[in-house]
């Protein structure tokens, strides 16, 4: 441990010494029963606790938590999240250094603590003017298979991945939007457990693996969301996928009103898949049962209740190569068929200001048209006098952001390689002026685009995820998922 670490508790501003810091820990360890251990990075408290019978607890106990100030511990932070419930395990992340990294995983023994957990300390204020998050952590299990050939049956990639990889429990593909026979070139490959999965990650990775003389790409899913139980029991909209291009928001509706005439509220169709919405739970509930599996304009549909989204994390992240593993959310992309399924995405949504600054990162977009009457009048207007929430490309956000903050335009450089099967691939660098000389010169993704757009779109997410770190708004969902990988 330090020699010195500042102890805040209460907003104290004294030292506390190293040695005051294991008799803190000690005092706690005596107290709770608790055995406490340090390895890889991480000191583990609990795991299991004293008197603890049976399995760990199951998939969904478990909360991430961010924006822990660097010089608190155990003894401070376990009594807080005790309020929640009885700890299974907390796992603190530590530097060499001996301060914490600002970040720590609490597993709870029921979901039900958990879900507390999140409700009464998300932005809780641990020290005066200090605020930590909380959210739900969950081990991804699930890896994104793409450049797969699109003749390929469920069937036939299922075996294969089972001939090249170990733990293997489903395969998840989806039909082409226009010939249901195909698949669309990528399906998600469910493993056992998280290191299954992230040993077959890591076998086929490099770039070079091959499936029926194809090189694959491989990454992480995004884990599916979990909805609590008790906003489950209120949805009353049915996610409705595998439905042909040309089938109309109208006939949708009358199937499903053949069951029970005027249930349907109203429909919301986007390409191959769309969202009934009812009047009633109790409609949608027997809609589901009646309905799935069921053939609409000869496509064989499948029904599920949609899961409500949590409006302050419908911001998908591209630069862990993540996309959402089904598309079971009221707001889902509908990509190009053709396009690579790991499409942009939106970044995470942070604090609109910071200390006097403007944040990086933009709310949620509702994104929708209305008609232009002749005659309506027309104010000229500037972009920089509209809110962020009214931008969805992570470009005009970054320009809308150095614009608020009295910086000069970001300037954007342009590079090229060539991929092993001959495409161009692309990638931006984009320097701000206003910061170039301080501790980052230029901001360059990892990964490289094959169009123009998608670089540059690409290239500002990058950036706008480092400013938000360099403003100390880090995206606690995408700490967390660096960590799990």
């Amino acid at each position: 441990m330090n020699e010195e670490n500042t102890d805040g508790t209460n907003g104290c501003s004294k030292v506390r010494t190293g040695t005051q810091n294991e008799a803190a820990l000690l005092a706690l360890m005596e107290k709770t029963g608790y055995n406490m251990v340090q390895e890889n990075g991480q000191r583990k408290f609990g795991g299991p606790p004293p008197g603890w019978e049976g399995p760990p607890p199951p998939r969904g106990c478990e909360v991430f938590v961010g924006k822990i100030p660097r010089d608190m511990y155990e003894d401070e932070l376990v009594p807080v999240f005790e309020r929640a419930g009885k700890i299974y395990e907390f796992r603190l992340m530590m530097e060499f250094s001996g301060e914490n990294r600002g970040y720590a995983f609490v597993m709870y023994t029921t979901k039900e603590e958990a879900q507390l957990a999140i409700r009464i300390l998300n932005n809780y204020e641990i020290r005066p003017g200090k605020f930590i998050g909380v959210c739900v952590s969950l081990d991804n299990c699930r890896l994104f298979i793409g450049a797969i050939p699109k003749e390929k049956k469920k069937e036939e990639i299922l075996d294969e991945m089972k001939k090249v990889t170990e733990g293997v429990v489903d395969v998840i593909v989806y039909p082409s939007a226009t010939d249901k026979t195909k698949n669309r070139g990528f399906a998600f490959v469910e493993y056992e457990s998280h290191r299954a999965a992230a040993m077959a990650r890591r076998k086929l990775i490099p770039g070079t693996f091959q499936l029926w003389g194809h090189t694959i790409q491989v990454d992480w899913a995004d884990p599916e969301k979990e909805v609590d139980e008790e906003t489950m029991q209120r949805v009353k909209v049915l996610y409705v996928r595998n439905l042909m291009i040309s089938t109309t928001e109208e006939t949708i509706k009358a199937e499903f009103n053949k069951f029970k005439p005027g249930a349907v509220e109203r429909v919301k169709k986007l390409r191959d898949y769309a969202f009934v919405h009812f009047f009633n739970r109790e409609d949608a509930v027997a809609a589901m049962s009646v309905m799935n599996g069921k053939f609409i304009d000869g496509a064989s549909i499948e029904v599920t209740l949609a899961k409500p989204v949590n409006k302050e994390n419908t911001w998908r992240q591209h630069l862990n190569g993540q996309i959402s593993p089904s598309s079971e959310n009221l707001i889902v992309f509908a990509n190009k068929e053709e396009s690579h399924p790991k499409t942009l995405g939106k970044l995470p949504t942070l604090p609109a200001r910071l200390n006097g600054q403007h944040s990086p990162s933009p709310p949620e977009v509702e994104r929708c048209t209305y008609p232009f009457y002749p005659g309506t009048k027309l104010t000229p207007i500037s972009m920089y006098s509209l809110k962020s929430s009214h931008f969805n490309s992570a470009v005009m956000h970054l320009d809308y952001y150095c614009n608020k903050n009295n910086w000069a335009p970001p300037e954007y450089y342009l590079y090229s390689t060539t991929s092993q099967d001959g495409k161009v691939l692309l990638v931006y660098k984009i320097v701000i002026p206003a910061i170039a000389n301080g501790s980052q010169s230029y901001f360059m993704p990892d990964k490289l685009c094959t169009t123009l757009e998608d670089a540059k779109e690409l290239a500002a997410q990058f950036t706008l995820l480092h400013l938000d770190r360099e403003h100390n708004l880090f995206s606690l969902d995408l700490c967390r998922r660096i960590w799990r990988k």
